[in-house]
């Protein structure tokens, strides 16, 4: 499978964009995923991806751009030749504090989506922890959005549904085919990896992906992405994170 991407937030504190596609390149990357605070520089980004031979079919965008400026947002992703726009996040002061109020964020995001589509592009979700959060009449949020919203797609970044107390196998089996996209990360043991805010390398922590691999595997998920959210050492990340991908895979296979 040639479907492993590289986050590019994982690298926000490098400076040259040039470097590190670079990196990505040499460690044997052939995707990578955008986010907010590379599209400034358009045609410099879109310049560099191809000398590093890197395609970029998905990227993160800002919830206001999407509902108050789209057309900027269809422009980047056309430029990119991206095939999925991804909202990944708002802040606490815009989350709702009902189960009414997720649900009409929902219905948001199904309206931004009948706009992607009609312009060629799939639209989905980008969960955090917070999404899993009971309410006060127990319901989850997650749940709330995705009835609102019954036609988005959902990039599952597995590791904050732990965050959040849930089991990510429940939830892939659940809405296997609204999946459209996963974020590869791991948990590092307690105590451990402090100064990287208590992350570690894909497949290198303490979450169970031999196990979980296959129920990953058999959703439609096209893209599947490295994210690292506060790596002390890129290549390190990198490397050791598409090699632990791939042995999974050679794994599964034998």
């Amino acid at each position: 499978m040639n479907e492993f991407s590289f986050q590019l937030y994982s690298a926000r504190n490098t400076q040259s964009l040039d470097e590190v596609f670079a990196l990505l390149h040499q460690a044997g990357y052939q995707q990578v995923e955008g986010y907010g605070g590379l599209y400034g520089q358009l045609d410099e980004l879109k310049s560099l991806l191809a000398k590093h031979d890197l395609t970029m079919p998905t990227g993160h965008f800002d919830l206001g751009m999407l509902e108050n400026n789209i057309q900027q947002a269809l422009y980047i992703a056309k430029t990119l030749n991206m095939h999925t726009i991804i909202c990944p996040f708002i802040m606490p002061e815009q989350r709702p504090d009902s189960a009414q109020g997720w649900f009409e964020l929902g219905q948001r995001l199904e309206a931004i989506r009948e706009r992607t589509i009609n312009a060629g592009f799939e639209f989905a979700w980008h969960n955090h922890h917070f999404e899993f959060e009971p309410l006060a009449d127990g319901t989850l949020p997650m749940t709330c959005i995705l009835e609102g919203g019954p036609n988005i797609k959902w990039e599952m970044d597995v590791s904050w549904v732990v965050k959040g107390g849930e089991d990510p196998a429940e939830w892939l089996t659940k809405y296997r085919d609204r999946i459209c996209a996963v974020h590869l990360k791991d948990i590092a043991p307690e105590g451990e990896c402090l100064d990287e805010d208590g992350w570690a390398d894909f497949t290198h922590g303490t979450l169970p992906w031999k196990e979980w691999w296959p129920v990953v595997r058999s959703t439609p998920a096209n893209a599947f992405v490295m994210e690292h959210d506060n790596p002390n050492d890129l290549s390190r990340f990198a490397t050791r994170a598409l090699s632990g991908a791939k042995a999974l895979v050679k794994g599964a296979a034998a």
